[in-house]
This record gives C-alpha cells, structure tokens and sequence, in this order.
C-alpha cells in the first residue's frame, strides 16, 4: 500500500520537473560558447538538487541521471552525440552525477528525519493532551475511563476494559471500558492470571491462550503469524502489578509496531490511573479511621467524665453499706474502685493522644524506677516472681523522662507478664543501649500471635492469646505504655521470647549524672 502511493507521487514530481530540466537545457545551450564546463554542471546540480527536496530521492535521481545524458549529449564536444572528446569532461560528468546521486540521498535522510521529529512531536502532543485530559481529572475513575476511551481510540480496536483483583477476594472487578456495555470482566481467569504472573496473555481466535515469555512484547505476540482476538497487558507500577488491561477484537487485532510503540505509553498511563483510583481509595479510608478515631476519644473522654460523678456516689454508699456489716459494701467499693481506675485509664489515654497531658522529662535513676514499680505492685499476686537484673558494678544508670507517667508503664508491662506467666518468673533486664536505657519485661507465657503483635498496642484490643490464662482486662495498659514512651522520645515494642514467651522492650532517652542540679 505505501509503494503503490508513492510512485504516482513520484511520477507527479517528475512531470513537474522534467520542464525545469528541459528550459535549464535550452538556456545553457544558447550560452554554451560564454560558460564553461563546471559552470554548466553547477546549473543541473541546482535542478537535481531542488528536485530532491521537492520531490523525494527518486525523482532527484532520474534528474541526476536524465541530467548527465542531457549534459553530455547538447553540451560536450563533439554535440549531439554521447562521446566526449576532451578526457576531462568526463571527470566533471561523474562527478556531476555522483554529486548529484549524493545530494538526493542526503535529501532524502534530511526529510526523513524531519518527517520523523515532526510525528515524535505530534505523539508527544496527543500523549500531552490525553494526559492532561485523563490524569488530571477531579475524580480517579474519570481518569480511568478517559484513558480506555484514549487507548481504543489510538490503537483502533472495537473494545477495550481496564479491570483490577482485589487482594482480599482475589476477584477481578471492572473500573472502566469502552464501549460502556455491562461491568462483567470477559474471561476473569485470564485477567486473574495476568495480574498474577505480570506477563502478556494472548487470547487466539480458536479459544486458547498464550502466555508470551518475559521480555517479549506485545509486537512479538502479534507478530508470531496466528491471528489473536484479544489480549491481557499488565499494567504495573514499581514493578507491582495493578491492574490489566483487556484489548478485544472478534475480527482479530491488527495493531502495527508504530500503533504498538505509542500504546505502551498510554497502557502506562492506565496504570498510573489505576494505581490513583487504588491511592484514593486508600486515602478515603485513611481519613474515615481517622475521624471515626477522633469521635471515639472525643465519646471516651465525654463519657469518662460523666462516669466520675456517680462512681463518687457508689463508694460513698458502699462504704456506708460496709459499716453496717454488709459484706456487699466492700465488693461495692471494690468494683467501684476498679471501674474508676478504667475511667481513669480512658481520661488518660484521650489527653496523652491528644497532646492534652503535659509530660515532664526529669533526671532519674533507673533503679529509682524499678523499686517504685515494684512497690506499686506489692498488692498483685505473686509480685516475688519478678526477677531484677541490674548491670554488673556499681555503674548508676539514669535517664530522662516523666516520672510518674513512666512509672505506671512500667507497672502495666509487670502486672501484664505477671497476670500471663502461668506461674514461672517474670525478667525484668535494665540496661543500656546506643544513647537509651532499656528496661526488657520477659515473661514465659502463650506470647502473642504474629498477627497480634502490632495491634496490642492499640486501645481495647486484645490477643488472640489473651483469654487462655482465664484473665481478662480492658486493653488499654500497653496502649498507654506505648503513648508515654513515644510522648518522650522512646519507644516500646514486643518480640517473641526464646524458648516461648514475651519480651517487651522499654527504651527512654538516656541521662547523664552531671544534669542533675
């Protein structure tokens, strides 16, 4: 198809230029006695040389050629006979005629260049505007759709679907086709296992598929002589695949490299809007946890303060209650007692995330922590199976931070491995390490389910191990724990202890002897 129109062209630019050649014959044989030889030859080069960048290579190599013959035959001695008489007239009609053969190729590479710079600048523009038109959307999905109708329209093909898999479901789900026809993704197990192997799947006219092998393209499987209805691309982002992308063709695709090389830009822009549709998501999530979080503190701390007034009133009566003998008045105070420290815990917890809690860092010993930790818990079960191990030497570690505050974290840690040790002793390391002091809590207990061992730390959650020792508790202390530590530049983790069990990790900012005043 492209020879066949470009030789009436070819012809055309000939007919054109055969009567430059013709008057440029008839003026330098009238003044053929005045010039000379290279002047005449400079003449035709003019001709051949507007001609090449007219007409195209072609027609400048027949002027070059019919431009030798009419050089030599009208204006070289003898005239009107193709011998020359004058040996070195034939070095200046070969190089007239290589001249000549020379500048139509080098035309010819200079307009195709141009023509080459001039359709990279035209893609360049389309690529432009369909990404302003379809990245720049206000909503990702108007992203999405934009950039399938732009695909459909570029490659020239009846349909095209852009699908993602959920990773919950591992079901495939529609986000944008062209033509708009049903959202039901077409052969989901093709879309499943292109998104799960991150490789072209090609779909032939007789039903089967094919898998094309890494590092081969879209061109190699169009390519390989079998006609093809349709094809799974993955779209990947940072090397992670995002989505697919479904191009379909019940004549068969027909997709040449130039269209093949312009759609891998576009395919790239499908996943850079899916991957936006995923982040929006994302986002959108994000922010509904974090203001369901922030209307859970705000009903916490109103609803903590509303709870002080009347518990004051329970133990008020069950202290009366206890006086009169009534075994019950004591249970009262006893419940009312630990129903105020849990109030007390959500007021807490509510000020310390909010930033409302003021901590003040001081200089303190940490031996000084470790014998208030201990005597905070004289009334716990079984507070002698803790076991202190304190550096060797007479070395004194101290740090810096808010006592009181830090004192209650490190009492939940002990009374948390005491309540969950199953009777065998509680660690209690104090250290230091890399700028911190380190206090480790390492029980012998069921520990804590891999899945579990970030979310302890989040209010009201509890383990999946928590319930096998028969206790129960509120899921508030290491909730806390963790706010006081990060609130002066530590922190508090958990790992799995060997040999079975837990080892919570306390660090707080190390101090020097010399801060204290």
């Amino acid at each position: 198809m492209a020879d066949t129109r470009g030789q009436p062209a070819s012809v055309r630019g000939l007919l054109i230029w055969l009567p430059v050649l013709g008057l440029c014959t008839v003026v330098l044989w009238l003044f053929r006695d005045e010039l000379h030889e290279a002047h005449m030859a400079l003449a035709y080069l003019l001709v051949v040389l507007g001609g090449s960048a007219r007409s195209g290579r072609r027609v400048g190599t027949v002027l070059a050629i019919l431009a030798f013959l009419t050089f030599n035959f009208f204006l070289l001695p003898p005239l009107y006979t193709l011998t020359i008489a004058d040996p070195l007239d034939w070095w200046i009609l070969v190089a007239f005629l290589i001249t000549g053969a020379v500048a139509a190729q080098l035309f010819h590479r200079a307009q195709s260049a141009l023509e080459t710079a001039e359709r990279r600048a035209r893609e360049i523009d389309r690529l432009s505007t369909i990404g302003a038109q379809s990245l720049a959307g206000p909503r990702a999905a108007d992203a999405v759709e934009a950039i399938a109708r732009a695909i459909r329209s570029e490659l020239r093909v009846p349909g095209v679907q852009i699908a993602t898999v959920d990773p919950a479901s591992g079901r495939a789900a529609v986000l944008a086709q062209d033509p708009d026809e049903a959202r039901a993704t077409r052969n989901p197990e093709l879309v499943l296992l292109a998104s799960r192997e991150g490789c072209i799947v090609g779909i032939g006219a007789d039903g089967t598929s094919q898998l094309v092998p890494e590092g081969r393209d879209l061109t190699w499987l169009l390519s390989d002589g079998r006609p093809h209805v349709g094809v799974m691309i993955p779209l990947r982002v940072h090397d992670r695949t995002v989505g697919v992308l479904h191009i379909h063709d019940r004549a068969g695709l027909d997709i040449d490299g130039q269209q093949a090389a312009f759609g891998d830009t576009l395919i790239y822009y499908a996943a850079l809007a899916v991957e936006r549709v995923r982040l929006e998501a994302e986002a959108e999530r994000v922010l509904a946890l974090r203001e369901a979080d922030r209307l859970k503190d705000a009903l916490l701390a109103s609803v903590s303060h509303d709870l002080r007034t009347p518990l004051t009133t329970i133990r008020a009566l069950g202290a009366e209650i206890r006086k009169t003998g009534d075994e019950r008045g004591a249970v009262i105070e006893e419940e009312a007692e630990r129903l105020n420290r849990f109030v007390g815990d959500l007021l807490d917890l509510s000020r310390i995330r909010s930033g409302g809690m003021h901590l003040r860092p001081e200089i303190v010993a940490a031996e000084d922590l470790v014998g208030a930790a201990l005597q905070r818990l004289r009334g716990v079960p079984d507070v002698d199976r803790v076991r202190v191990e304190l550096p060797p030497g007479d070395a004194l570690l101290v740090g810096r931070f808010d006592f009181v505050q830090t004192l209650r974290a490190v009492a939940n840690l002990l009374e948390n491995a005491l309540r969950h040790s199953g009777g065998e002793p509680v660690d209690l390391h104090v250290g230091e390490d890399d700028g911190s002091l380190v206090l480790r809590v390492m029980d012998r207990g069921a520990g804590v389910a891999e899945e579990d061992r970030e979310r302890i730390f989040e209010p009201f959650v509890r383990g999946a191990n928590a319930g096998l020792d028969g206790h129960t508790g509120t899921g508030l202390g290491l909730a806390i724990a963790r706010s006081v530590a990060e609130g002066q530049g530590g922190s508090l983790t958990y790992a799995p202890r060997r040999g079975g069990g837990s080892t919570f990790e306390l660090r707080l900012p190390e101090g020097r002897l010399q801060e204290i005043s």
